[in-house]
């Protein structure tokens, strides 16, 4: 299966939807220095569609840990447990933001929260200089 096209119209809406933010680590755009990509919640090899219900924002750290998976195992019941879906879930249920660390809340906080690596050190005084400056998004 060849990967589909997002046409220039979408990738505007997920983007806007998004505030320019990725939508897992909630790190801004215009503060990156490669462009946000349009991830594939479901992934296409696993019968996602490209359409905005499907699609979020994500920088490219975000993306490239996250891949086409949609699942991982929890570390603490060993279950195999769905990652966060912006389209469905409330990123404010599964993780908690303090002092610029993202601390996950639930099962599904937990697995994202490990298999993207969202609290990597090299990203947390980046992440706390944002806040400083009052530009990084608070969920």
């Amino acid at each position: 299966m060849s990967k589909s096209h997002i046409s220039a119209k979408l990738r505007k809406l997920v983007s806007d939807r998004a505030q320019n933010c990725c939508e897992y680590c909630l790190i801004p755009e215009s503060l990156t220095l490669v462009s946000h990509q349009v991830d594939h919640v479901i992934a296409e090899k696993h019968g996602g569609k490209t359409t905005e219900e499907n699609l979020a924002l994500s920088c490219s750290l975000c993306n490239q840990a996250k891949g086409s998976d949609i699942a991982s195992i929890d570390v603490e019941t060993g279950e195999v447990i769905r990652l966060y879906h912006p389209r469905q879930d409330q990123w404010q249920e599964h993780f908690q933001m303090e002092e610029c660390v993202i601390y996950p809340l639930t099962a599904i906080g937990r697995v994202t929260t490990q298999l993207l690596k969202i609290n990597l050190s090299a990203c947390l005084p980046y992440r706390k200089m944002l806040a400083q400056a009052k530009i990084l998004i608070q969920k």
